[in-house]
């Protein structure tokens, strides 16, 4: 039997992909484009302040940006250097604009909606215009797109780069122009050096282009900037391989596992529908590296050190939005009534009400540093003196100077900024002590109860002085801190533990 006798329906299962149409710019691009961009930006607006609070990542953004760039290398150097690009970026939007908490932020959220526009786009184009709007209408209310466009760090920026190489990318295939190579090319590096986990969509679209099949020409094309792009990285990802610490806090993901797999079922499930594709390029192929690849390789590389942070890969929502936008077209196209269509988008709106109003809340961050700094100016009177357990809690009071102006920092040698470090530099353990009995009232600010207690010398005996000379005269409780008043008991307290000897005796608090 020929395949014309099969019936219509078999020869359309064989008929080849429809060929790539670039958008003409006209009503239907002007709509992919612009709508998206403008919701993404109205949500980054609302509540951008969070009542005027700004959680620790934020904090070291803010004050480091708030140095010259000089200072900013200087402390790069030695910590911190994945981010030193987005602490000089925001340098010069800050010299320009002021360094408020609106600055701060409005960069992630222009960023965002520059990112929603370049999905719509590539829906657009892989998929047409009913696609490419509903796209972008998805991935301006994920959850973590509004989260990540309200924070003054750089994964907005970041997503919206990979957003526009994937669109370079996308563009590049079926006209092979060396200048489109290189637009694709100084993107990806660009966003790789604002986060070097950015490499990992590299590999996403390598996998995209050998799925698609494109031919030789264009992967040896793409394999030429890929070495390019990771020939630039590679300096800053050797000299920040020395700085591991700083992600020493990262533990096994546990719920941050569970929404990972989540989206790589769904977007699983959307990619196994007949989605309306066309082009050398198909969405799927697009899409499903994007999401899953990046997330799953820092799973393989957790086994050995975890790494895996959602916000690292926050670009994996380009895949999702996009599945998500072609599976409600396809949908959409199956209904014969659009009666169902708007229950169903008026259910998912319902949904997504209480997550962006918790969004938009100081408690919706692991802390909030301004909140912090109030209190202990208000905890504190002049002369008191100030501890922070542990040292790197510092950055928590240096948002505001004026918190602490009338506090004396008991365990500072030399300030951060002086010291090029992000908390200064402290004391030796023994002086430490020597100085808190100098005092009769103590602010001190810890993290939650329950928190992992620093062991380095300083802390411990910041801990066992406060144990056995002073006592406790109320603590309040801030999101992801305590500020602690003590008071000086001048009859020591024989239960102090381990290390609780006095300052001038051989023991535990000069460890």
């Amino acid at each position: 039997m020929s395949l014309d006798e099969r019936g219509p329906a078999v020869a359309r299962t064989f008929s080849p992909p429809l060929p790539a149409r670039r958008p003409s710019p006209g009503p239907a691009t002007a709509v992919v484009v612009i709508v998206p961009l403008l919701l993404t930006l109205a949500l980054g607006l609302w509540g951008i302040r969070r009542k005027n609070s700004m959680w620790g990542d934020e904090a070291v953004t803010y004050q480091l940006a708030h140095r010259d760039l000089s200072q900013i290398w200087l402390t790069a150097r030695e910590v911190d250097l994945v981010h030193a690009l987005h602490y000089a970026v925001m340098h010069e939007i800050f010299a320009l604009f002021g360094g408020g908490l609106l600055t701060l932020r409005l960069p992630s959220v222009l960023a965002m909606s520059v990112a929603a526009a370049g999905v719509g786009l590539l829906g657009l184009r892989l998929a047409g215009p009913r696609a490419g709007l509903l796209a972008g209408l998805v991935f301006s209310l994920l959850p973590q797109v509004q989260r990540y466009a309200q924070e003054g760090r750089s994964y907005a920026m970041v997503c919206a780069l990979v957003t526009w190489a994937t669109y370079a990318l996308v563009v590049s295939v079926p006209h092979r122009a060396r200048w489109r190579w290189a637009v694709y090319g100084s993107t990806m590096l660009l966003a790789c050096l604002l986060h070097e986990f950015a490499v990992l969509a590299l590999v996403a679209h390598g996998v995209t282009l050998i799925v698609s099949r494109v031919p030789r020409p264009v992967l040896r094309a793409w394999s030429v900037t890929a070495v390019c792009v990771v020939a630039g990285l590679l300096p800053l990802a050797i000299r920040s391989a020395g700085q591991s610490g700083q992600v020493a806090w990262i533990d096994w993901p546990g719920t941050r596992l569970l929404g990972f797999l989540v989206m790589s079922v769904v977007g699983v499930t959307c990619a196994r529908a007949p989605l309306g594709v066309r082009g050398p390029v198909r969405l799927p192929a697009l899409a499903l590296p994007i999401l899953v690849l990046p997330g799953l390789l820092l799973l393989i590389v957790s086994l050995v050190k975890p790494l895996f942070v959602d916000r690292y890969v926050l670009y994996s929502c380009i895949g999702m939005a996009l599945l998500l936008g072609a599976w409600m077209d396809h949908f959409q196209r199956l209904q014969q009534s659009s009666r169902t269509t708007w229950i169903a988008v008026v259910a998912v709106l319902a949904a997504l009400v209480p997550t962006s109003l918790s969004l938009r809340t100081p408690q919706s961050r692991s802390t909030d540093v301004i909140a912090i700094g109030a209190t202990v100016r208000e905890e504190g009177r002049p002369g008191d003196g100030l501890l922070h357990l542990s040292g790197r809690h510092r950055i928590w009071t240096a948002a505001n100077p004026e918190d602490t102006r009338f506090l004396t920092d008991l365990a500072l040698a030399q300030d951060p900024v002086s010291s090029n470090t992000l908390a200064g530099i402290e004391l030796p353990a023994q002086d430490i002590a020597a100085r808190m009995l100098e005092f009769d009232r103590i602010i001190a600010v810890r993290g939650p109860a329950g928190a992992h207690s620093s062991t380095n010398p300083q802390d411990e005996v910041k801990t066992s002085t406060l144990r056995r000379y002073f006592r406790e005269d109320g603590t309040t409780h801030v999101t992801g801190a305590r500020v602690t008043v003590y008071v000086r008991d001048h009859a020591p307290s024989p239960k102090a533990g381990p290390g609780s000897n006095s300052p001038g005796e051989s023991g535990g608090v000069m460890r």
